[in-house]
């Protein structure tokens, strides 16, 4: 199939397009914010890192349902946590994806 796109927009676009690992990576990230649960999760902790107490009772969630997707979470590296003595803290591992999670809801 011939191309009518200009070389340079051509080159634009392939070095644009992520490589296959990031794509996968990049799907994995959108589905996991594709969930209603985990996205009140990162909105509260977009405000302040907190303990999963405090995330039980302020986002009205069971704390095996809140552990469960705090786990999936960690294992993207979306979120992270420190422990303070007994108490493990979490927090978003990164403020580019706070960002993400503003701009999206600002189109909405």
């Amino acid at each position: 199939m011939e191309i009518i796109l200009d070389k340079r927009k051509q080159e634009l676009v392939k070095s644009y397009v992520p490589c296959e690992q990031s794509l996968k990576d990049l799907a994995l990230f959108f589905s996991l914010l594709s969930d209603s649960t985990r996205l009140k999760i990162l909105s509260a902790l977009s405000i302040s890192s907190m303990c999963v107490n405090d995330l039980s009772a302020l986002l009205g969630l069971n704390q095996t349902t809140l552990s469960h997707q705090l786990s999936r979470l960690r294992a993207a590296k979306i979120v992270d946590y420190r422990k303070q003595g007994k108490i493990s803290f979490y927090y978003i591992s990164s403020a580019s994806i706070a960002e993400i999670l503003l701009s999206a809801s600002k189109e909405i």
